[in-house]
């Protein structure tokens, strides 16, 4: 199979569940992507939905294989909680993810194309609402679509400009995997790439002088004597990425870790800057454009170890005992 750009490229079979009465019920797969839904289905009045995005790699030998599957479902656990919607049990989750994976392993990129299988588990309120309250009628699904390298031109920099936009509100959405902050997210982007960049750099919501996320995307610098550092924000989403890319670097490259608010003024002395997430893994900055002032970075060397670090164990090329990986 393959599969072009970070798009949606089509699907064989898709997996629903449907919680009424206080219970889930039992799920299944169907052939279409379409279903009935109320025009007043509480996500589509208030936004009531959380989603998880992760991915299944072909590797060398022809295995099936996901990563970290059990932090999606934390995570997606952790959204619905903050949006009212009912716990999924973990055999359910799991049932839809490899279920899905199973029925549409003959999309799965081939190891050389270095695409995978983006999969999008998804829970939304369905029943109808007038009034602002929460759903008592749910559904639960799962989207598999091949997708292809993201970086067929090569570990290619990208340029980033500095929003006046807010992506999220202290002790708002940020930290959830909720489809109305993505919604809030178009415009600053729009603008950005109306402009000649590649994405938008979100700041700190209160004093717009820190680093909060990239577009979608968390972000990490690299400093010039080799330390890791991402930004600590409760309105930034817990990247599983970011995460995996902080125990690779500790563990097989030895970098000391350091968590903490990055004021902009600090971008000029250090040495590399990307934008991490499941889509591209590692998209490296090669500059960040704010109020007139253009910050470079020249310099990916770490990044890119750590993108191959990371994706050698992602396609089972690089064994790892933590436990991540699993086989379909």
């Amino acid at each position: 199979m393959v599969a072009s750009g970070f798009k949606y490229n089509g699907t064989k079979k898709v997996f629903f569940a449907k919680y009424k009465d206080g219970k889930w019920e039992n799920g299944s797969l169907t052939d279409s992507l379409n279903f009935e839904i109320s025009a007043l289905a509480s996500a589509l009045q208030y936004g009531q939905s959380v989603f998880e995005g992760l991915k299944a790699y072909r590797a060398k030998d022809g295995r099936t294989l996901m990563f970290r599957v059990d932090k999606n479902y934390e995570r997606l656990l952790r959204s619905s909680a903050r949006l009212l919607i009912p716990e999924i049990p973990k055999e359910l989750f799991y049932e839809g993810i490899l279920e899905t994976v199973k029925a549409n392993r003959e999309l799965v990129p081939s190891y050389e194309s270095k695409g995978a299988l983006y999969v999008r588990p998804s829970i939304i309120g369905t029943e109808s609402v007038l009034g602002i309250r929460s759903a008592n009628e749910f559904l639960f699904f799962v989207v598999a679509s091949p997708v292809g390298n993201y970086f067929n031109d090569g570990f290619k920099p990208i340029k980033l400009y500095a929003t006046d936009f807010d992506r999220a509100a202290p002790n708002g959405l940020g930290s959830y995997k909720a489809g109305a902050n993505y919604a809030g997210s178009l415009y600053a982007k729009k603008e950005a790439v109306e402009m000649g960049y590649d994405d938008c750099l979100y700041l700190d919501p209160k004093t717009h002088t820190k680093l909060d996320e990239c577009g979608a995307s968390n972000v990490i610098v690299i400093t010039h004597d080799n330390k890791f550092m991402t930004p600590q924000s409760d309105s930034i989403l817990p990247s599983i990425t970011n995460n995996s890319l902080q125990i690779l670097a500790k563990d097989y490259l030895k970098m000391e870790i350091i968590r903490k608010e990055i004021h902009l003024d600090e971008l000029d002395g250090l040495k590399e800057f990307g934008a991490v997430g499941t889509a591209a893994v590692i998209s490296p900055v090669g500059l960040i454009h704010h109020h007139g002032r253009d910050i470079r970075f020249k310099s990916h060397d770490i990044l890119e170890k750590l993108y191959g670090l990371l994706t050698g164990i992602q396609f089972g090329d690089i064994n790892e005992n933590y436990g991540w990986v699993i086989e379909v």
